[in-house]
């Protein structure tokens, strides 16, 4: 099965597809200098942008990890643009951890596991 890799970077890549699976690198904001719902939305509309790139859409999300900085302070209004967000009775295999991340202003990052429709 060949895999196809979209939006290549020097170490990774946003997007892999191999036959109907999609996965997505750990999303982030674009701007990480906002509070955790402005990169919250940042973070799901990078993956929607995503998604739509390798022909599917969050309707198709099969599994998503969640990395939080700081889950106690964060993990509500993280929650309330997800649950905006995520399609009603599409919802998805869902893990959410708190995790030290890359840089002190990340809040959230996004981990992304999908198909595409047949």
């Amino acid at each position: 099965m060949s895999v196809q890799r979209l939006h290549i970077q020097a170490r990774y890549s946003e997007v892999a597809i191999s036959g109907p699976w999609v996965h997505l690198a750990g999303q982030l904001a674009d701007d990480v200098s906002l509070d955790i719902t402005g990169q919250t939305q940042q973070t799901l509309d990078n993956i929607d942008r995503f998604l739509a790139d390798a022909g599917t859409d969050k309707s198709n999300i099969l599994s998503v990890m969640i990395f939080l900085k700081d889950i106690e302070r964060d993990y509500a209004a993280m929650n309330a643009v997800w649950d905006a967000w995520v399609v009603k009775g599409h919802t998805p295999a869902r893990t959410c951890v708190e995790s030290k991340l890359y840089a002190p202003e990340v809040l959230v990052e996004m981990t992304v596991v999908a198909v595409k429709p047949e």
